[in-house]
């Protein structure tokens, strides 16, 4: 598979415990003094366990000054797009422009349906999510002067405002894994975030690549356009055979072949350890970054771009 030429983006995955709030916030702050670009959150709002994600996200910008800060993934069904954009937009103008759009089309329906959500098929919850990426991006669309109207089957604006426009161009990122929810990454997303741990094989990553590139293609967009995340877990300790289990340059070379051989860019460590924060940040991202760079240079392999 291709090297897309993204600049490469490094990650936390931090659970939002409200058992205790202060720990949350301190990872984030660990996170952006190892010098790990993003971190981010689950969002499961019908979760009692923890905290609401999006007030967090804001809590958590106001005490940083750096780092990134996303959903991963944000549950749409109990989010209302139309109001989802201009918080996006808002959270992003109110921290310099470090906000992305982590976004997934639900899961967990029982619960969803508690919380007052509607209750969709899988089918009709890939379908909701178009319509809402085409929302959010008509809200953002401030250049477009007229009033905003959506007539969809599952999100309707009829004359709203646009704006306000994000302080940067917003990158949306969808969780996906089924061929229908990889066509709509190619077709209008900015992003691919998946887990490794539901993945059975590194073969999945080449097969979805595949399938969004086609997508992209078939939009009239070029393949690079979709900037590959993945969120994975592992160990640190001696040498081994096994994937991210080994030392941080172990680590490292791995990470290097995910990205020149399947594309991947952006790495999310998962768990809420801050020893492997700081390893990850500290250690692992910069010598991934020297041997892409290396590698890269050698093919004569440029950056595709780093915004998104």
């Amino acid at each position: 598979m291709p090297d897309y030429g993204h600049e490469l983006m490094f990650g936390s995955f931090i659970t939002p415990a409200n058992a205790s709030p202060k720990e949350v916030v301190s990872l984030v702050r660990e996170s952006e003094a190892a010098g790990l670009d993003l971190a981010t959150f689950q969002d499961h709002p019908y979760q009692s366990a923890f905290l609401d994600t999006w007030t967090l996200m804001s809590y958590a910008a106001a005490r940083t000054e750096r780092i990134r800060l996303s959903g991963n993934v944000l549950n749409l069904p109990l989010r209302p797009p139309a109001m989802l954009a201009r918080a996006a937009a808002s959270l992003d103008l109110l921290s310099g422009g470090r906000f992305e759009l982590g976004l997934g089309s639900g899961a967990f329906w029982d619960a969803i349906e508690a919380m007052g959500g509607r209750r969709l098929t899988p089918g009709q919850a890939v379908e909701a999510l178009s319509e809402a990426i085409d929302v959010i991006r008509g809200v953002w669309d401030v250049a477009d002067r007229s009033l905003f109207r959506v007539d969809g089957t599952y999100y309707q604006v009829d004359g709203a405002k646009r704006g306000p426009a994000p302080a940067h161009d917003i990158g949306i990122w969808l969780g996906a894994y089924k061929p229908k929810m990889l066509r709509l990454t190619g077709a209008k997303a900015d992003g691919w975030l998946p887990s490794l741990p539901y993945m059975k094989s590194l073969d999945e990553i080449a097969q979805a690549n595949e399938i969004i590139d086609a997508a992209a293609v078939e939009a009239g967009r070029e393949p690079a356009a979709v900037r590959r995340l993945l969120n994975l877990g592992g160990s640190f300790g001696p040498r081994s055979d096994r994937l991210l289990s080994g030392p941080p340059e172990q680590w490292a070379e791995q990470l290097a072949a995910l990205t020149l051989e399947y594309g991947l860019s952006g790495y999310i460590v998962m768990g809420d350890d801050a020893a492997t924060i700081r390893t990850f940040g500290e250690e692992v991202a910069p010598l991934v970054r020297d041997l892409v760079a290396t590698e890269r240079a050698t093919r004569g392999g440029g950056i595709a771009g780093a915004g998104r």
